[in-house]
């Protein structure tokens, strides 16, 4: 598929959703930054607007009392399966985790999003390890939360990205995705990604922090694993048009020194890789395409629609 896909995205008819606890950390924090926290699938068009297609990330925690219905994805998809792609907020640790992952594949999404931090259980949870059981028989993907910010409820000692090893062993076809990086753990998701080919990471989260990503996106490439960094927003803590501004401008940290810089090969393969084929998702995405993103107009494509500049004339490209 041709596009960008923001393979990291929320929607929600209320961020109590989320339960009271993580709600109101979410809240304060969206304020000082943006001034508004706004989930509603309206929002999320608008900000989607410079992307091909996204995938909305359903969460249920039972110790947090969050629950973004699997019904409001499924419904929200089905409104616009040409632009959207639901993965189910599964609790490994309820009764009916299993019958959840099937009530997904019912309703036609199209993989699980889990939090072991936020649902209080290790990736190796004997009740965990069924989840992915059937999601591999089903060729489903795992999208693993790493919450930010963390609730004090939430068990940090669950959220290592090396405990993904050992599932990553035991079912080596199941595609799983770690958001922001492994985050705060970079380091250790790197290395997660070097051993397993169908273990991939988004630049989520980490990309609203520039000199982190420059320095994880250096880190990558020395370890040869850029190519399995994906792109996702985390929307609404962030939009894809601030993640691809901030990548292009990534190296701003290097110009006029003698520190390394990041291919805008490399850079530009992030943004623009074609996750859903990577994770197997088969979507029913229209045959529109919008037009590649030059690299020296990435950041102008990038701005919402209204804050771009009039368009001028360029010259013509030698193929």
């Amino acid at each position: 598929m041709t596009g960008i896909v923001d393979l990291h995205t929320h929607s929600w008819t209320s961020v109590d959703q989320l339960g009271t606890e993580l709600a109101g950390r979410l809240r304060g924090r969206q304020v000082e930054q943006w001034g508004q926290l706004d989930g509603g699938i309206e929002a999320h068009d608008v900000a989607m607007d410079c992307v091909r297609a996204s995938v909305i990330i359903g969460f249920r925690s039972e110790l947090l009392g969050a629950d973004i219905p699997i019904e409001y994805l499924a419904d929200i998809v089905s409104r616009c399966p040409d632009r959207r792609i639901g993965f189910a907020g599964i609790d490994p640790m309820t009764s009916d985790a299993l019958r959840q992952v099937d009530r997904a594949l019912e309703l036609g999404l199209s993989g699980v999003a889990l939090a072991p931090a936020c649902q209080a259980f290790h990736p190796t949870h004997s009740r965990a390890m069924l989840v992915y059981e059937r999601c591999a028989a089903n060729g489903l993907p795992v999208f693993v939360l790493q919450q930010e910010p963390l609730p004090a409820s939430a068990r940090m000692e669950f959220g290592h990205p090396a405990a993904w090893d050992e599932v990553a062993r035991t079912f080596p076809d199941l595609p799983i995705v770690l958001s922001s990086l492994g985050f705060p753990w970079i380091d250790e998701t790197f290395v997660l990604l070097s051993k397993h080919d169908r273990v991939f990471a988004t630049i989520s989260g980490v990309a609203q922090r520039p000199w982190q990503l420059y320095g994880a996106l250096l880190t990558a490439s020395h370890l040869g694993v850029m190519d399995k960094l994906l792109f996702g927003s985390g929307f609404p803590l962030n939009t894809p048009a601030r993640c691809i501004e901030s990548m292009y401008s990534v190296n701003a940290y290097s110009h006029g020194t003698q520190m390394p810089t990041i291919s805008r090969s490399s850079i530009r393969a992030i943004v623009e890789r074609d996750s859903l084929a990577l994770l197997g998702v088969h979507a029913e995405l229209d045959a529109r395409t919008p037009d590649p993103i030059d690299d020296d107009d990435a950041n102008d494509r990038a701005r919402p629609a209204a804050l771009r500049p009039s368009p001028t004339p360029r010259p013509t490209e030698q193929p």
